[in-house]
C-alpha cells in the first residue's frame, strides 16, 4: 500500500544577528549580514521591516500556486496550506503572497516578455472581461505558443496599447473582430476562423433554406483550413497556385449567392446576412490571411486559452474580485505561470524560483526543439 504520511511539523531556522559598534567612529557593522547576496534565505530576514518572524519561500511558492496556479479563493486557499503543510497562516497573508509575486515580476520578467512578444513574426491578441471592485474590467492578452502577457484596463485602443507590446509590433496578429485593434497600422491582420464560422452558423441555423450562402462560405474556410494545414505537413511554404485560386472562386461564389438571396429582404436575419457579408467582402485579404501565409493559424485559439483561466479565477470566487489591483496581480502571475508551462517548466518550481533566487525568464521567442 502506498500512502500520504502525515503532515510534518514546520521547519523552523534561527538567525543570530550580532552588531557591533566601532569605538573609534561609531561605524555599526554587521559581518556575515551587511551584505547579503540575492538567494540567500537571509535576504528577507534582513530586507524586510516589521515582525522578525518571516514565512520562506517556500510556503509562499506553495500559497501563490494554490491562490494563482490552481485559482482558489484566498480563503480556501489558506485552508488548504495549513491541512497540507502545517503552516497557518492568515487569508490576508494568501492574498498579500500574490501581490508580492506580482511586485517581483514586475521588475524583470515584465520587460522582458514584452520585448520577446514585440519582435514575435505572428502574435495572438484577445481580451476578456473581468468583475473587480463592483465593476467591469477587461483583461488583454498578446501571446505566442511560448510566451503570454496579461494586463487589465478598459476597451479603448488606449487600454489595449497599455500592454506594451502591440504599438511596437510588425508582425501578423491574430485576432477577433473588435475594432479597438484597428488603430495598429503598423501590423498584418488576420481574422480568427473559428470566430467567422460561429458568425456564419448563426445565420445559417437561422434560415437554412434561405441562408445556403453561409454554409457554403463556412465550407470553403474549412476546406482552406484543411488544404494550408496539409501544406505545413508537408513542409510546403505557400499554398499553389491552383489551390489559391480555387479557395477565392469559392470565397467570391458564396459572396454572390448571398447577396442574391437577401437582396430587397427585410427582417433582422437579412440585415444580420447583409452585415456579415459585407464584412467578408471588406477583410477578405485579412480573413484568407491562414491561407496566404502559411506561418499564420486559423483559430485565435492560443490567446483564448491564455485569457480562460481569468473566467476560473473569477467562477471559484464568487464571481468578481474584492479589488481592482487583485485582478491585475493576479494577470501579472498568471502570465509568469502560463509561459513557464508552455517552456514546460512545472509551476511550483517557478514559484520556488521566483521567490528565491528571482524571475525565471524565457530564453527565446521558442523553444529549442
Amino acid at each position: 500500500m502506498v500512502d500520504a504520511r502525515p503532515v510534518p511539523p514546520p521547519e523552523i531556522v534561527e538567525y543570530q544577528r550580532v552588531s557591533r559598534v566601532c569605538a573609534c567612529c561609531g561605524t555599526v557593522t554587521t559581518p556575515g549580514w551587511d551584505a547579503v547576496e540575492r538567494g540567500d534565505p537571509r535576504r528577507d530576514v534582513v530586507a524586510a521591516p516589521g515582525s522578525p518572524v518571516r514565512i520562506g519561500p517556500e510556503t509562499l511558492a506553495r500559497c501563490a500556486l494554490l491562490t494563482c496556479g490552481h485559482f482558489l479563493p484566498v480563503g480556501r486557499a489558506r485552508a488548504l496550506l495549513e491541512a497540507l503543510t502545517g503552516m497557518g497562516v492568515s487569508a490576508g497573508f494568501a492574498a498579500r503572497v500574490r501581490r508580492r509575486a506580482a511586485v517581483r515580476l514586475a521588475q524583470r520578467f515584465l520587460p522582458h516578455v514584452r520585448a520577446l512578444l514585440a519582435s514575435a513574426p505572428v502574435l495572438h491578441a484577445d481580451e476578456t472581461t473581468g468583475r473587480a471592485a463592483g465593476a467591469l474590467s477587461y483583461v488583454h492578452v498578446a501571446c505566442t505558443e511560448y510566451l503570454t502577457l496579461l494586463h487589465v484596463g478598459g476597451r479603448t485602443m488606449g487600454d489595449i496599447d497599455a500592454g506594451g507590446v502591440l504599438p511596437d509590433f510588425t508582425g501578423v496578429l491574430v485576432r477577433d473582430g473588435y475594432p479597438g485593434y484597428e488603430h495598429l497600422i503598423q501590423a498584418v491582420h488576420a481574422w480568427c476562423g473559428a470566430h467567422l464560422l460561429r458568425d456564419l452558423r448563426s445565420v445559417s441555423d437561422a434560415d437554412p433554406g434561405s441562408q445556403l450562402w453561409a454554409l457554403a462560405m463556412a465550407g470553403t474556410l474549412i476546406d482552406a483550413h484543411r488544404a494550408a494545414r496539409q501544406a505545413r505537413e508537408h513542409g510546403d511554404d505557400a499554398l499553389d497556385t491552383a489551390a489559391l485560386a480555387r479557395i477565392r472562386s469559392g470565397y467570391h461564389g458564396a459572396l454572390a449567392r448571398g447577396r442574391d438571396d437577401n437582396q430587397g429582404k427585410r427582417g433582422a436575419l437579412a440585415d444580420g446576412a447583409r452585415t456579415l457579408i459585407r464584412r467578408f467582402q471588406r477583410f477578405e485579404d485579412m480573413i484568407l490571411r491562414f491561407a496566404t501565409d502559411l506561418t499564420v493559424p486559423f483559430t485565435n485559439n492560443t490567446a483564448e486559452r491564455a485569457v480562460r483561466p481569468v473566467k476560473v479565477q473569477q467562477r471559484t470566487s464568487g464571481g468578481a474580485w474584492r479589488t481592482l489591483a487583485g485582478l491585475a496581480d493576479f494577470a501579472i502571475v498568471q502570465s509568469y505561470l502560463d509561459t513557464a508551462t508552455k517552456w514546460g517548466l512545472d509551476k511550483l518550481d517557478a514559484l520556488r524560483e521566483l521567490f528565491t533566487t528571482g524571475a525565471w525568464l524565457p530564453p527565446a521567442l521558442t523553444s529549442a526543439e
